[in-house]
């Protein structure tokens, strides 16, 4: 069963290896969608929505959460984001980690797609 939910948070970020306006100081409203697998149990929960959301919160939002991304992320792009996002949870069952910039633009990062060093 896959188990899924989603999150915002406020940050500015820029990108030092980026031409373009982007590479200036800018901000948005991220949307983060953080997906686990597990099995359903005997009382019918694969993984608990409040749990999911008490660890995400803990882990990453308020580490992010109106922040200047670069002190965290050294180069905060959406694709670094979504990896530093997966180190934070990786205890986790984790499937897929999504992060959006805005609206209409986003990155998927899944578990078969992690890079050796992730």
């Amino acid at each position: 069963m896959l188990v899924s939910r989603e999150f915002s948070f406020v940050g500015a970020h820029q990108l030092p290896h980026y031409q373009g306006k982007c590479e200036r100081l800018h901000g948005h409203t991220w949307r983060l969608r953080v997906t686990v697998q597990a099995q359903v149990g005997p009382d019918g929960i694969a993984f608990d929505f409040a749990e999911l959301g008490r660890i995400v919160r803990d882990k990453v939002i308020e580490k992010l959460d109106h922040t200047f991304l670069n002190d965290m992320i050294p180069n905060p792009s959406a694709e670094n984001i979504a990896y530093w996002v997966w180190e934070q949870l990786k205890e986790l069952p984790l499937l897929e980690i999504r992060v959006w910039e805005s609206e209409d633009t986003f990155v998927t990062l899944r578990r078969e797609d992690l890079r050796q060093d992730a």
